[in-house]
C-alpha cells in the first residue's frame, strides 16, 4: 500500500493527470539531464514548442470535455512521432513540447532532422479527430531550437523553453501550421531545403 502510494504520488508530482504525458517539472529535469549529456558528446538537441490552432475557439464552442478529448489525442499523437529516448511533455493548455536528443553534430545535419520530426507532427496532427460524434480537424504551430543556441546562458534550460516559444510565435505569425526555427541561419537553411525539394519535384514532373 505504501509502495502504490508514493507512486501515485511520484505520478501527480511529474506526470500531466490528462494526457499521463510528463509535466513541465519533469521536462525541465530531463532537459537538464540532455544539456549535460549533450556536452560531455557533443551531439545536438533540439526542442519543438508545440501549440494548437485555434484551441480556444473548439473550447468555446464545443465544451472543455470535447477540448479534453482532443488534448488527449493530441498526446498520443505525439508520442507516436518520436523515437525512444526522446520525450513529449504538455506544459499545460494547447502547449506541448518534444526535446529530440541525439542528433548530429553537424547544426545543419540536427536541424534538418528536427525539420524532419516536426513535418511529421505537423501532418499527424493534421489529420481528423474524431471527438465523440464531432469530427475535428485542427492543425498546429511549431517553434524549433537547438540545444546549442543558447551557449553561455546562466539558465539555459529556462532560455531554451523562450526560443522554442518565441519561435512557435513566428510561426503562428507566419500563417500558422508550418514550422520556424528561432535561429535565423537554421530558418535559412530549412527554407532553401524546401525550395530545392520543390525544383525537384518541378523538375521530375
Amino acid at each position: 500500500a505504501r509502495k502504490s502510494a508514493e507512486n501515485e504520488i511520484n505520478k501527480l508530482a511529474f506526470y500531466d493527470p490528462l494526457t499521463h504525458l510528463p509535466n513541465r517539472r519533469l521536462l525541465l529535469d530531463r532537459l537538464k539531464q540532455a544539456l549535460a549529456s549533450s556536452a560531455r558528446n557533443e551531439n545536438e538537441g533540439a526542442l519543438l514548442f508545440i501549440d494548437l490552432d485555434n484551441f480556444k475557439m473548439l473550447n468555446d464552442t464545443r465544451g472543455h470535455d470535447i477540448g479534453d478529448l482532443l488534448l488527449q489525442q493530441v498526446a498520443e499523437r505525439l508520442d507516436a512521432c518520436i523515437r525512444e529516448g526522446d520525450t513529449v511533455a504538455r506544459l499545460g493548455g494547447d502547449e506541448f513540447v518534444v526535446m529530440l536528443e541525439g542528433l548530429s553534430k553537424n547544426r545543419k545535419e540536427a536541424a534538418a532532422q528536427a525539420t524532419i520530426v516536426g513535418e511529421k507532427i505537423i501532418r499527424v496532427l493534421n489529420q481528423p479527430y474524431p471527438l465523440n460524434s464531432v469530427e475535428h480537424q485542427g492543425t498546429s504551430s511549431i517553434g524549433i531550437t537547438l540545444f546549442d543556441d543558447l551557449e553561455g546562458s546562466e539558465n539555459p534550460v529556462d532560455g531554451l523553453l523562450k526560443q522554442a516559444d518565441l519561435a512557435m510565435y513566428q510561426a503562428k505569425a507566419g500563417g500558422r501550421n508550418t514550422l520556424r526555427f528561432f535561429n535565423p541561419e537554421m530558418q535559412t537553411v530549412v527554407t532553401a531545403r524546401a525550395a530545392l525539394e520543390s525544383a525537384l519535384r518541378e523538375a521530375v514532373l
